[in-house]
């Protein structure tokens, strides 16, 4: 129980902006006092003409426990009638005279969907058994690890015989040796916190600090996160800064004035979303959403925190609706650079070994890197420009793909912009426009060699990696949020071969420190050959820190083998094919692996050695250097232009969610 003194400094810090624990104090919390045990209720509604608590423990009677404000606008209440496993809402009278009963915007745990009510619970205090993982995740920064992540929807991974999703418990058994078995390093779930509609996938939040009852219970997310971590797998979170819910009974307009939204109607509304934004820069929202990013990072011990929709937030032109420019005439949203700025900071400070992670669709600010150096402060940003180009390019009959070269090689010139994150996302494959599998061009067996190529194109160019769910064994259908993905094609040899290439193509990504240990230099990029528009073939080396340590990758995009294929090589020797997408054992129809290749003297552009090959059709390859290539000191190249930002052609490109 907290003493009055240290009740009253938590919450001046709370109106202040600076209670980064506001759930610490707010909601409901047991308490002894004198003699009698009991929960005390606490919710900030400042301008409310009353408020009462109601709940199971007094028949739900809407006037019999009057709750008492104070100085900070929040109203309380101390009862030994409540039990843990009740639940309760808040009455509220509010500024204009109506009364309405609405959640407590703090709960930790809400009865299951349609309901809405919050429930009382002593939140578990888990002996956390994952100290070797976190210690090792302050030790060595993720800048300098492979980052692999596979993007799920806890309610639609899996589904029981009797048509029920999994919960976590379910998640915990199946999707833990899922992820090792096909090697990936990190897990990201669409939003977890409590939403009412499921059609919203989590995005309409109503309990920014409650894990969403229809995936389980806190203790059973607890054990999944500490379970991944002794399995050596992080978990990341999505997180919904900018919006809420606009339901009646939620926080819209809570006490009956612009409580969490602003006042200002044109900025209140999220018309895209047909959510309502929050008011970020007000100090109690403030300490609300920070509180609510620090309670997943403790409580539940995720490893990171993806915020979406950051552009919504910079901008005050991004929705639809009529906005005004700031003060100095602009489109930028002071109030939201300036939370953000506030949320990177005390994420940082209490958590620096932490990914936070931005999902931004413009190019019109730093979004990743040093506030001090005029960034935002987030580790990543997903490469949205990058996945654009990416998905037109092979989504395009390949006769017209030597006019198009640029979608692909136009992210090198720009990849240092950011620490990037390249995400193919549950974005990409819903709304009509097609699973992964079904964007590419051609019949079903030139579809799952277009899609090896894909996956190899986003595992050796520059930037951290992103798959949504059901596109490691392509998938046919788009994803549903309220069905499980089609195990079922796991039938077919196409979609089975898929799935073991993307577990192969992981393990050599995780393997081959060369794919991601200089993501963020200049000198992890090699450009071989980006202008062979004509047979529409790419070439370039990813390198290490290691002279020795770099592969060489070829991707053809076109239906025509390239035998007797030649490139430039850096050093003289041999050369020995790591991976070839058509191969028969990943749905192709290659017995054998092409044989080593050895240099010649012969110059192809700057380089003095080339090699000779036979790639694909539709096909790529990863070549890595024998043990008798010498690294001999190379000659000066070229001075390379300096690193571009994406033009204004780029900017906005905006992802439906």
């Amino acid at each position: 129980m907290l003493s009055e003194k240290d009740l009253s400094a938590s919450l001046q810090a709370f109106v202040d902006g600076s209670n980064y624990r506001a759930q610490d104090v707010l909601g409901v919390h047991r308490e002894k006092r004198a003699e009698s045990e009991g929960f005390v209720f606490r919710v900030w509604a400042p301008h409310a003409q009353q408020v009462w608590l109601v709940g199971d423990f007094n028949q739900w009677d809407e006037h019999s426990l009057p709750m008492q404000k104070d100085q900070y606008g929040v109203w309380s209440i101390f009862t030994d009638q409540a039990q843990a496993g009740q639940l309760y809402k808040f009455n509220i009278k509010q500024s204009t005279g109506r009364e309405i009963m609405k959640i407590d915007p703090f709960a930790v745990c809400f009865e299951q969907r349609p309901g809405v009510a919050a429930r009382i619970i002593d939140f578990p205090n888990r002996k956390w058994k994952d100290g070797l993982w976190r210690g090792r995740q302050k030790r060595e920064h993720h800048f300098n690890r492979p980052l692999n992540i596979y993007e799920v929807h806890a309610g639609s991974w899996r589904f029981h015989e009797d048509g029920t999703p999994y919960d976590f418990s379910d998640l915990t058994r199946e999707l833990i040796p899922y992820l090792k078995k096909m090697h990936y390093s990190h897990v990201e779930f669409m939003p977890l916190m409590e939403h009412p509609l499921p059609a919203s996938w989590g995005y309409q939040i109503i309990g920014f600090y409650a894990l969403c009852s229809s995936y389980g219970t806190p203790e059973q997310f607890q054990e999944f996160v500490e379970s991944c971590h002794q399995a050596n797998i992080g978990v990341i979170v999505d997180w919904v800064p900018g919006h809420f819910n606009i339901n009646d009974d939620a926080l819209a307009y809570y006490d009956g004035t612009p409580t969490f939204e602003y006042e200002d109607a044109d900025r209140a509304k999220n018309i895209g979303w047909g959510a309502l934004n929050f008011d970020l820069g007000k100090p109690q929202v403030q300490s609300f959403l920070i509180s609510s990013a620090l309670f997943w990072l403790n409580a539940y011990h995720v490893d990171g925190i993806r915020a979406d929709a950051i552009s919504s937030i910079i901008y005050l032109d991004y929705d639809f609706g009529p906005w005004k420019p700031n003060k100095y005439g602009d489109t930028r949203n002071l109030e939201g650079y300036d939370f953000l700025h506030k949320a990177t900071k005390a994420v940082k400070l209490e958590h620096p070994e932490s990914l936070w992670i931005a999902e931004e669709s413009s190019a019109g600010v730093q979004v990743s890197g040093r506030i001090e150096d005029g960034a935002l402060g987030f580790d990543y940003k997903w490469n949205m420009g990058w996945m654009n180009d990416t998905l037109d390019f092979y989504s395009e009959d390949p006769i017209y793909r030597s006019f198009d070269f640029h979608k692909l090689t136009f992210s090198f010139m720009y990849r240092l912009a950011e620490n990037f994150i390249l995400p193919l996302s549950h974005d990409e494959v819903v709304h009509g426009k097609r699973s992964l599998m079904n964007k590419m061009w051609g019949d079903r067996y030139k579809q799952f060699a277009q899609l090896r190529n894909l996956y190899v194109w986003q595992m050796t160019h520059p930037g951290k990696k992103l798959l949504f769910m059901g596109g490691e064994f392509g998938q046919y259908l788009e994803w549903k949020y309220d069905a499980p993905l089609e195990w079922v094609d796991l039938k077919d040899p196409l979609n089975q071969t898929m799935q073991h290439f993307t577990a192969v193509l992981n393990g050599l990504y995780h393997d081959n420190p060369s794919l991601w240990e200089l993501d963020t230099k200049d000198s992890g990029l090699e450009i071989i050959d980006a202008d062979n528009k004509d047979q529409t073939v790419l070439s370039y080396i990813r390198h290490g820190k290691r002279k020795r340590d770099f592969l060489i990758v070829i991707l053809n995009y076109t239906p025509v083998e390239r035998r007797g294929f030649k490139i430039g090589v850096p050093y003289a020797g041999t050369y020995h094919e790591i991976l070839n997408t058509e191969m028969k054992e990943f749905g192709g129809t290659w017995t054998r692996n092409n044989p080593a290749c050895h240099t010649k003297p012969d110059s192809f552009k700057e380089y003095e050695y080339t090699i000779e090959t036979t790639v694909p059709a539709l096909g790529a390859l990863i070549l890595k250097p024998g043990k008798d290539v010498k690294i001999a000191r190379r000659k000066p190249q070229p001075r390379k232009r300096k690193q571009a930002k994406p033009t204004d052609k780029k900017q906005r490109q905006a992802g439906s969610k």
